[in-house]
């Protein structure tokens, strides 16, 4: 029989709403959508042995969100640790089925300090972190955060909920002369001392609203990482969000930004990627190279078919760091495979179905059908 594709999300979210497109342009039937919600509520679900099923990301559900965190108001940012304990339990209830999603490489992925330390055993470049580990520091507030500070000899740092995600929570802290802090952060601390998510980028001045957030965030769980003085494209810091699809790179967006923060839905803006490329070759890092880099990061999670790497270029372009692999960081709409990537034409989405057939082949194919193509390589995310 042929093989079923199924996914586990949220049947409103556009995530599941673009890989159904993607697979039904393959010439596939719809793919069977299990609700998170549903998994949550009933402990589990149970998928064939021809099901190739791919887990998405729980986001954007208020009901979800709130049986995984237990925070009644989903702007707000604290309640990560329960939320990762949740989530991570759910992925074990996951029964059966070809997964394209291994749960341990998710678990690790969503811990930023155990990504860190398997991205630094297998030679990855990744900034410096004091967290990074089993062995990390612990930081139970501001003033270990100060005192790693003082330590590392780090002035500038930014400090990340272990198990956050979208930039939700972090702090980009710059320590400027004669004692002088300062924090850009999307974080919007109100009167009463809670913390809420926001579109909106601030910049604290004062070192106790600064210790108040890292406070409130802690007993979540933190990790630091020096700040690498990015690259910059038109004036702007710049780095770019990697596809890799079974082991190759193969989709690439620049993101451009005024400050430390380049998310693209906290104002960045999308950059040249021809212009970051050349770039790099101008500086001796070699395009390959850079791609490589973002393909070993991929590497360190065998198990998962799709992830999402944030590639660092330093000041001048001559090196780049991994800061994160996201397993749910394939949302870039429009945008088509990179030249020579054996993606090109195809979205993100239509380029995992192809993958994914062909590390699990179907026994009878369907008719003929036309390539998925999504036009435009200018993208939003």
């Amino acid at each position: 029989m042929d093989r079923c594709f199924a996914v586990v999300g949220n049947p409103a979210n556009r995530r599941v709403t673009l890989f159904a497109r993607a697979v039904r342009a393959a010439g596939l039937p719809e793919p069977r959508v299990v609700p998170w919600l549903e998994v949550l509520r009933a402990g589990g679900a149970d998928f064939g042995p021809e099901d190739i099923v791919r887990v998405d990301s729980p986001g954007e559900d208020p009901e979800v969100d709130l049986l995984l965190r237990g925070v009644p108001d989903p702007t707000r940012v604290e309640g990560t640790a329960r939320w990762y304990e949740r989530f991570t339990a759910a992925l074990g209830t996951l029964r059966g089925g070809i997964r394209l999603d291994g749960a341990e490489d998710v678990a690790v992925m969503f811990d930023k300090r155990r990504c860190h330390a398997a991205l630094a055993a297998a030679g990855v470049p990744v900034p410096e972190s004091p967290t990074s580990g089993a062995a990390g520091a612990p930081v139970r507030g501001w003033d270990d955060v100060r005192a790693l500070m003082r330590e590392h000899r780090m002035p500038r740092l930014f400090v990340k909920p272990a198990h956050g995600s979208s930039a939700s929570g972090v702090l980009a802290v710059d320590s400027a002369g004669g004692g002088r802090i300062r924090a850009t952060t999307s974080v919007e601390l109100d009167p009463d001392g809670r913390l809420f998510n926001s579109l909106k980028v601030r910049r604290y001045a004062r070192e106790r609203d600064i210790a108040a957030i890292v406070d409130a965030l802690a007993p979540d769980g933190l990790h630091l990482e020096r700040w690498v003085p990015k690259a910059s494209q038109d004036g702007r810091a710049a780095d770019l969000r990697v596809v890799v699809v079974d082991g190759r790179a193969t989709h690439a967006v620049v993101r451009t930004s005024a400050g430390p923060l380049t998310n693209l839905h906290l104002g960045g803006r999308r950059g040249d990627l021809a212009g970051a490329r050349q770039a790099a070759e101008n500086a001796g890092l070699r395009w390959p190279e850079a791609l490589g880099i973002c393909e070993r990061a991929a590497a360190c999670f065998p198990d998962t078919l799709c992830v999402g790497v944030d590639l660092l270029p330093a000041v001048g372009w001559r090196r780049a760091f991994v800061g994160e692999v996201n397993a749910f960081g394939d949302l870039l709409p429009r945008l088509t495979g990179l030249p020579g990537s054996g993606a090109e034409g195809l979205d993100t989405y239509a380029a995992q179905v192809a993958a994914a057939l062909r590390r699990a082949p179907r026994t009878a194919r369907p008719g003929p059908h036309h390539p998925h193509r999504t036009g435009t390589t200018h993208v939003s995310a």
